[in-house]
């Protein structure tokens, strides 16, 4: 049962050592990121905690945050891709679900499945960070907002019945071609870096999201937060947040961020 995050047990927070964190609606609100909510970043990595953003977000974004976030790792693309700064000054280090050769042959299938999409859909078009995409393809309604449910619907058909798999955010209809998602990549990232097996320590861990494509953490996370506006979808989940914050996107963090940095 989803319950307030106020109630959140001390003994529960005193366990949290890895901070794995959406971005979109999670830490943006209104498609900014609040100065309070870096700061709230910030002073978790400072305090010891792993802040990993986990996100949607294009490979692109992804190289911009890892170099200069505060932030120990960034999984993106749903899950295809993770990055992280080397120990050298400016060098970033690049895991990815799929070999080089593999990854050229998927997204070329993608961007078949783009343009009979947008030949059958007028109106919906690849996202704009598409460019910066190397894993996934993110489709969404030309004035870059999500169209109508019925929509949605036709769109994740054509994908799946081309083989893709695909799901939904606050901002996209996400398809890719492999078996990852958000948790299968953590789970990767976790052993490969950090030398972890999530498995054995879920308790270690606080995910924190507001989107379907967040399901999959959630369900496997004990301490999942829900952001307040994840109410929108909650009807569709079957494995929803186990706790919810009173404030939407990065004022929400701030939430979660003040009770593990006071406990």
């Amino acid at each position: 049962m989803t319950q307030p995050f106020s109630e959140i047990p001390v003994a529960v927070l005193s366990q949290i050592r890895y901070v794995l964190t959406d971005i979109d609606d999670t830490l943006t609100h209104r498609g900014l990121l609040p100065g309070q909510t870096y700061l709230a970043m910030e002073r978790l990595h400072k305090a010891g905690f792993k802040v990993i953003p986990v996100t949607a977000g294009s490979s692109g974004w992804c190289d911009l945050i890892a170099r200069m976030w505060p932030v120990d790792a960034v999984i993106g693309e749903n899950g295809g891709l993770y990055f992280r700064r080397g120990e050298a000054r400016g060098t970033i280090i690049r895991g990815y679900w799929s070999a080089e050769p593999e990854r050229r042959e998927e997204i070329r299938r993608l961007a078949a499945l783009a343009e009979q999409i947008e030949h059958s859909l007028p109106g919906i078009a690849r996202a704009s960070d598409q460019r910066y995409r190397e894993t996934t393809l993110a489709i969404t309604s030309s004035n870059e907002t999500l169209p109508d449910q019925s929509t949605i619907e036709r769109i994740a058909r054509l994908l799946r019945t081309c083989g893709a798999r695909t799901t939904i955010n606050s901002l996209w209809i996400l398809g890719w071609i492999g078996g990852f998602d958000k948790l299968a990549m953590t789970r990767r990232l976790m052993a490969e870096v950090f030398g972890l097996d999530i498995e054995a320590e879920p308790q270690a861990f606080l995910y924190v999201g507001d989107s379907l494509n967040d399901e999959p953490m959630f369900g496997f996370f004990p301490n999942s937060v829900g952001i307040s506006t994840v109410t929108r979808v909650l009807g569709c989940m079957s494995a929803p947040p186990r706790w919810i914050t009173r404030g939407p996107g990065g004022i929400g963090f701030i939430e979660i961020a003040g009770a593990l940095l006071h406990h």
